[in-house]
């Protein structure tokens, strides 16, 4: 007997390609109404990447501040740390720091010995060595510090964050050395 082919063909997709079809969009659905954004928070806060910003932003605000001090209290150090305060304030800026305080900051950019930024004289006065030496020292130490928590932060955040606190983190470490060189 010949074999016949059915009678009715199929018409619209078959149902393995449905089925498939459903949880593709059941997934997909599930992704991205409601629940947490890439970044780990859910609608209306700020995000992971938000927070990691604003925190390098800030850190890199207190590190100018610690540069100013040290500028104010040994004059004679202002030729070297100029460049390196100069190099800090524009990472705060890549971070994202408001327009105004970044004005106010490059002013004093402009005379180490101009009065510090509106940030700097609402927070307490950073305590400078009495010694150039050990100034320096204490400023490497602090850049190290904050180039080795950035290392650590670059890991939570998404890449492009990641990228700017890598080399942001690096140019610490290299101000760190700089530094500790200087003070030899």
């Amino acid at each position: 007997m010949p074999y016949s082919p059915p009678s009715r063909l199929p018409l619209g997709p078959r149902r393995r390609t449905l089925l498939a079809s459903a949880a593709g969009v059941a997934l997909l659905t599930g992704c991205s109404a409601g629940s947490e954004d890439s970044d780990g928070t859910r609608g209306g806060g700020p995000s992971a990447a938000d927070r990691a910003r604003a925190r390098a932003a800030r850190d890199s605000g207190r590190l100018v501040e610690r540069y100013d001090a040290v500028i104010a209290a040994h004059p004679g150090l202002a030729e070297r740390l100029t460049p390196l305060r100069a190099e800090v304030v524009r990472h705060r800026e890549a971070f994202g720091e408001p327009a105004a305080s970044a004005s106010a900051t490059a002013a004093g950019t402009a005379s180490p010995t101009a009065s510090p930024s509106p940030s700097a004289s609402a927070s307490a006065p950073v305590p400078v060595p009495g010694d150039e030496k050990a100034a320096l020292a204490d400023l490497a130490t602090a850049e190290r510090t904050l180039a080795d928590e950035r290392a650590k932060a670059l890991l939570d955040v998404p890449g492009e964050l990641a990228r700017l606190l890598a080399s942001v983190a690096a140019a610490g470490a290299a101000h760190a050395y700089l530094l500790a060189e200087t003070g030899k």
